[in-house]
């Protein structure tokens, strides 16, 4: 199963299938996440799920039962 992922603030979206890390699909479309740890522990990679969900990018993948999300990115000037 594909999901349209639409990453903010620069609305570029590119399909992926449900399991894919959310690092993975960053990168194929271009956008940047900041990572530290890469254990979920260090939170430099905290994304905005469809406007109510946070998430460490580094430990999840994209979820089942949706057509489409909405990845809004932070920015941490510390990362």
């Amino acid at each position: 199963m594909t999901v349209r992922v639409n990453f903010l603030p620069d609305d570029v979206t590119v399909e992926a299938t449900v399991g894919e890390p959310l690092l993975d699909v960053a990168d194929r479309a271009g956008v940047i996440i900041p990572t530290g740890c890469m254990m979920g522990s260090c939170h430099a990679c905290e994304v905005e799920i469809d406007g109510d969900n946070t998430v460490c990018a580094c430990i999840t993948a994209v979820p089942p039962g949706q057509e489409q999300l909405t990845i809004d990115l932070y920015f941490d000037p510390a990362w």
